[in-house]
């Protein structure tokens, strides 16, 4: 059993900070380079050993995401026999922050980043398959980078049989068993629209969603934007995260001033 104290090779582990489908996450800290780190341990570390070359092809994938907005890897191994992927600590999640009060110019820099992120892993043809505020760590400097591409969903398949995913943030065709980069699109825009208005759209998704209120305060093609995202029939969303992001960046300034004009008529 991996436990709170125990070291890892160099890795000590301080404390737990997160439980998910993939397994646990633990602040550690590295008495080598001196440095605190995440090291995240799939169900006790165990990997089947006729599924590790699948899982080691899936962490090389996601090595190659070279991106100021996608987690990197630091290290992926097994450490005195425990299968350990290492990773740079972030402060909280997005799903930690989404609770608490926000600046709209702020929300909209996390849709950036997010937006930024996906769209740089569909160009190389990596679905994330678990968009969600929990795989969205922030940084000190308000960075935001996208966690778990590709590990999330292979750790399920391979390991727990079950498809891959979070209940409330999948898309209609992805809980059927046929995801692809139109449902990031989708996922991504569940996050959205709950960043923008604190509301998580449920299923049957209908238009408008609980939070509507919210949306019409927001600049009309950032409000279309977000429905667009959320189409329940794939085909009528953005093709992928590079489109959408494109599409975002074509509103983001549109909205910033619409937004900053109705603070200074309601002031």
């Amino acid at each position: 059993m991996v436990r709170v104290g125990q070291r890892l090779g160099k890795y000590r582990l301080k404390r737990r900070v997160a439980r998910g489908g993939f397994g646990d996450v633990y602040e550690a800290y590295d008495t080598i380079e001196g440095i605190s780190v995440a090291v995240k341990i799939p169900l006790g570390g165990v990997v089947k050993q006729d599924n590790l070359d699948d899982f080691r092809r899936e962490v090389r994938i996601t090595a190659k995401l070279d991106h100021p907005n996608i987690m990197p890897i630091k290290n992926a191994d097994f450490i005195e026999g425990v299968f350990s992927i290492v990773q740079p600590l972030g402060e909280h999640s997005l799903d930690d922050r989404i609770s608490k009060r926000i600046k709209f110019t702020t929300k909209i820099e996390y849709v950036e980043q997010m937006l930024a992120g996906l769209a740089h892993a569909h160009e190389r043809g990596v679905i994330h398959c678990d968009i969600k505020p929990d795989n969205m760590i922030l940084f000190a400097d308000e960075r935001l980078r996208l966690a778990d591409f590709g590990i999330a969903k292979f750790a399920r398949k391979t390991i727990q049989g079950s498809a891959s995913g979070s209940v409330g943030y999948m898309a209609p065709e992805q809980a059927m068993g046929r995801p692809s980069a139109r449902s990031d699109v989708f996922s991504a825009g569940l996050v959205i629209h709950q960043l923008l208005t604190g509301k998580l759209p449920l299923w049957p998704f209908d238009w408008p969603c609980e939070g509507a209120d919210r949306l019409k305060r927001l600049h009309p093609e950032l409000r279309e934007f977000v429905r667009r995202s959320i189409e329940v029939e794939a085909r009528m969303r953005y093709r992928d995260g590079a489109v959408m992001y494109r599409a975002f960046k074509r509103i983001k300034r549109k909205s910033l001033r619409y937004a900053a004009e109705k603070r200074v008529r309601a002031s």
